[in-house]
């Protein structure tokens, strides 16, 4: 058995808004040439990706939804129809073959569920994936299938998983929380910045799920300016009590690298040290309850070139058991990828310190998320009772 897969097709990039759209594909590029670069990716861990159906996506989204999409990247669809679907708006503009690229990403997620559940590898990365606020009819943030939710239901249908899915993405998970929120056998776990300045504005501690479910949603909002420090501890305490709780067979994680301080649409303060610890403990504890089944998604991350590079190649090292890269970043990459990019690139694995100037409220922020973090275990430790 592979200790882990990386599921990757060129044609991933065609998952593209615009050339000024923040969601860029490009970081697929960027993330793989830094693993080669630094030898931990080989062409024989590279598992192709491939197209999902119309059947199997609509085992999250309406059919109807799916032909809209479908008549939208193909030039038939008027602007106001599109608008009851979200699509056409500005975080989600029509593009060609928008359903076809779409599919694919699809596909490419349900690619990396079968390697996992056949026990063709215990691990597997499709970084391609991640796009969380899809909803059953209707396209959101960025969005226009969503392929955990996909996933979730293909493992559901065809393997009879429990799966736990954990996203920690600055934006909360809501299409995915939704769409399992009156499910027993699924347990969503969210770390996002609190939405009362950020999209969707929703994730707050009281959704707990509904009716059989109720007890299998858990959210977990930070302040704005939270540092590493109070994430990671939030982290360790969320993911460590919900695994004992759920007790899964699967876990599936989102990886979205936009709690960094760079990232220029939300305003958290991590570093790449929440990267570094937030593959290392999924990894831990999938070992530790579900036999070592992990499959990991990508996500937010809109510093493409400061950032997520970095931050998603430590998934990869993790899944392989490779040491933590330190240190300068290969000099071949920075001097390939620095024409293209419009900032500085950081030419190590660490950011430089100190990255930015102390917060004049920290304390204040560290005491509120611990006090949202307690009042999230109790309810926790009251559904264990």
């Amino acid at each position: 058995m592979k200790n882990a897969v990386f599921i990757y097709s060129p044609e991933q990039l065609g998952y593209k808004f615009s050339d000024s759209h923040p969601f860029n594909h490009k970081r697929l590029l960027l993330t793989m040439d830094l693993l080669k670069n630094i030898n931990a990716l080989n062409d024989e861990d590279i598992i192709p990706a491939r197209v999902a159906t119309d059947e199997e996506i609509a085992l999250g989204h309406d059919e109807k939804y799916i032909e809209i999409v479908k008549k939208a990247g193909h030039g038939l669809l008027t602007p106001e129809q599109g608008e009851n679907y979200g699509i056409g708006t500005e975080d989600t503009p029509i593009f060609s073959n928008m359903h076809e690229a779409s599919a694919l990403l699809v596909g490419s997620t349900l690619q990396a569920v079968d390697y996992v559940m056949q026990g063709k590898s215990r691990h597997a990365l499709n970084l391609g994936g991640g796009l969380h606020h899809g909803f059953q009819g209707r396209a959101s943030g960025f969005c226009i299938y969503n392929d955990s939710t996909v996933a979730i239901r293909y493992m559901q249908k065809k393997y009879n998983a429990r799966v736990l899915y954990i996203d920690t993405d600055a934006h909360h998970g809501d299409g995915v929380q939704w769409a399992f929120y009156d499910d027993p056998n699924v347990c969503t776990l969210s770390i996002h910045e609190t939405g009362r300045y950020l999209f969707p504005g929703t994730g707050n501690v009281t959704e707990r799920g509904n009716g059989q479910g109720y007890g299998t949603s858990f959210n977990f909002p930070i302040d704005a300016f939270t540092e590493d420090e109070s994430y990671l501890e939030i982290y360790e305490q969320a993911v460590r009590e919900v695994f004992e709780y759920f007790k899964p067979d699967v876990v599936i994680t989102q990886n979205g690298a936009d709690a960094h301080y760079f990232d220029p649409l939300t305003h958290l303060y991590g570093t790449m040290k929440i990267y570094q610890e937030i593959p290392r403990l999924a990894h831990k504890l999938a070992h530790e309850y579900c036999g070592g089944k992990w499959i990991a998604v990508g996500g937010g991350g809109y510093d493409i070139w400061r950032v997520v590079p970095r931050a998603w190649s430590y998934i990869w090292t993790e899944m392989n058991d490779l040491p933590l890269p330190t240190g300068p970043l290969p000099k071949a990459w920075l001097e390939k990828w620095q024409p293209d990019s419009p900032v500085p690139l950081i030419p190590t694995w660490e950011d430089p310190s100190p990255l930015y100037d102390p917060i004049p409220r920290k304390l204040e922020i560290e005491e509120k998320n611990a006090q949202m973090l307690t009042k999230a275990l109790h309810m926790i430790r009251a559904e264990k009772r």
